[in-house]
């Protein structure tokens, strides 16, 4: 099973694990996160971050996922990547963890290509609902 390590800004990764843990019903194992504050020293969150990704490793890999490309979480996941071992995916959103999580026993290949279409797939424009169907928000 590979497994996933999300890093982002604050407490952005427990709030994916936790909605995709009342999605799935359960929290999925091997899967850790590590919130990045302001405050934070990024050289001291490096080894942590590579202790993580020890940890989550049974074999078969590890799928690092990031919120920003350029910020502070995805810098520290280039620095862990290893082609075919350790692979990472910036743009964290729900479907794409969603995603990673179903194709996990897939090889790392597949759960990196599957996340990435996960995650621009889950990017849409929501319709209007239909005229028949109460619409809370607007109040009828």
């Amino acid at each position: 099973m590979i497994g996933i390590l999300i890093i982002t800004h604050g407490t952005l990764g427990e709030s994916l694990i936790h909605c995709a843990s009342h999605m799935l019903n359960k929290r999925p194992p091997r899967l850790r996160q590590l919130g990045v504050t302001a405050q934070d020293d990024l050289l001291l969150l490096a080894p942590q971050a590579r202790a993580l990704v020890k940890d989550l490793d049974e074999g078969d890999g590890v799928l690092i996922l990031t919120d920003m490309y350029g910020g502070s979480p995805s810098n520290i996941a280039a620095k862990l990547v290893i082609p075919g071992k350790v692979e990472a995916v910036a743009g964290v959103n729900l479907p794409m963890l969603v995603r990673a999580l179903t194709y996990r026993e897939q090889s790392l290949q597949t759960i990196v290509t599957k996340a990435v279409s996960g995650g621009c797939e889950g990017v849409i424009r929501v319709p209007p609902a239909l005229a028949t169907v109460h619409n809370a928000a607007a109040g009828n």
